[in-house]
């Protein structure tokens, strides 16, 4: 793999806003993102700022992304710290201090060279490093027919944990499938 797996930079939100939305064109956007393309491209250039430089400095979120050797960007993952108590848009308040991976994707082109892994080893080391609050697991959701993203999400040690929350909006008759990797060490 030729790719720099690194943590965006703050003056690089054209960069992020290209490949969210080239994300949400996927053919797996319907079950992999909760956001539409409509909805992304609509939103005003100082969003995408804010939300750059937030991925690229603040300690409650880093995006990483893969930069291949001519520049372009092939992949990210996205993480983000709750504390136990915090409120999530996915379920109800966080029942230990973690981290949550979302945003996770590849282009297609992209796809089998193992940028999946080297962008998730990347989240769950910074996970690991959070100092405030100690992180005592990585968390994802996943669709209950996304069998190819669980499948990958287990091969890098994911497990369900049972938990399972309804889509958002009016999808709420499909489920989103937690799964979880703990802190080495913890049980």
């Amino acid at each position: 793999m030729e790719h720099l797996i690194r943590r965006v930079r703050a003056d690089e939100w054209q960069q992020v806003r290209d490949l969210r939305l080239a994300a949400l064109q996927d053919p797996a956007a319907p079950i992999a993102f909760l956001e539409t393309y409509e909805d992304a491209s609509a939103r005003p250039d100082a969003f995408w700022r804010e939300r750059a430089a937030g991925a690229a400095e603040g300690a409650a979120v880093a995006q990483f992304v893969a930069e291949a050797p001519d520049g372009s960007w092939d992949g990210t993952v996205s993480v983000l710290v709750e504390g136990r108590g915090s409120a999530s848009a996915f379920s109800d308040p966080a029942v230990m201090d973690q981290t949550h991976v979302v945003g996770v994707f590849v282009r297609s082109e992209a796809r089998g060279a193992g940028l999946a892994d080297a962008l998730f080893r990347a989240g769950v080391a910074w996970s690991w490093a959070v100092e405030e609050p100690r992180v005592q697991r990585v968390r994802l959701f996943v669709h209950e027919r996304n069998a190819r993203a669980e499948g990958l999400y287990r091969k890098l040690g994911f497990e369900r944990t049972g938990v399972t929350v309804p889509m958002a909006g009016d999808r709420v008759d499909e489920r989103e499938i937690e799964m979880a990797v703990r802190r080495p060490g913890s049980g």
